[in-house]
């Protein structure tokens, strides 16, 4: 029997994806139904900004005229072969780790481990793994369906790289999703599985949270 492995984050009342963005509010919804017209409670309210735990980013997100969730082929997030890419001794993550890799139509997941600091002070840490902009003109030109990372994105946030966002420019400008804060990526194997990260179908937005896992087997 297929093993399905979750490599998403929960998310959770108040907790911090990024610093500055606002924290998400959690309601838990009324417990039982109505006995007389078998009607249940409202089922909780959740309150976000698309950027929480881990999410999928669109075009629209750098460019005003790119496509948002709405427009967004589930043959883009959804039953896509796997490929996981070792990059935990990698930083910055470059053509040399990909170059002999078949990277066409697949959801290539970058692993740096960088997981493990999740909702710790270092997570944030300037010195975070990052893609190289050589690197991600390489998955694109190789056709790349979708890329994943276990880290803060795939784009330097340090002080000195001054808001650029080449390797996240390179791919979305050509409708490559960008999927952000995976998690255990070590559980899966190299290839042979079929991996899903699909968001809610919400016009005007360009990032959402996704529940990602991979088929195994």
């Amino acid at each position: 029997m297929p093993t399905l492995v979750d490599v998403s984050h929960q998310i959770t009342d108040g907790m911090t994806t990024s610093p500055g963005l606002p924290a998400p509010t959690v309601e838990e919804g009324a417990a039982g139904s109505d006995p007389v017209s078998g009607a249940g409670g409202t089922g909780g309210r959740v309150g976000l900004a698309g950027a929480t735990g881990t999410y999928v980013e669109m075009p629209a997100h750098r460019y005003r005229d790119g496509a948002d969730l709405a427009d967004l082929d589930l043959e883009r997030v959804a039953d896509l072969p796997g490929l996981v890419v070792d990059a935990t001794e990698r930083n910055p993550i470059d053509t040399r780790l990909l170059r002999e890799l078949d990277v066409h139509g697949r959801a290539v997941l970058l692993r740096t481990g960088w997981d493990r600091y999740w909702r710790t002070d270092g997570y944030n840490d300037p010195d975070h793994p990052y893609l190289e902009e050589a690197a991600a003109k390489f998955l694109v030109e190789g056709g790349a369906a979708l890329v994943g990372v276990d880290a803060v994105g795939v784009d330097r946030t340090a002080p000195a790289a001054e808001g650029a966002r080449p390797a996240l420019g390179t791919l979305l400008s050509a409708g490559v999703p960008v999927v952000r804060h995976l998690c255990l990526l070590d559980q899966l194997p190299a290839e042979g599985f079929r991996f899903h990260a699909v968001p809610a179908k919400v016009r005007g937005m360009a990032a959402f949270p996704v529940r990602a896992f991979a088929v195994v087997g």
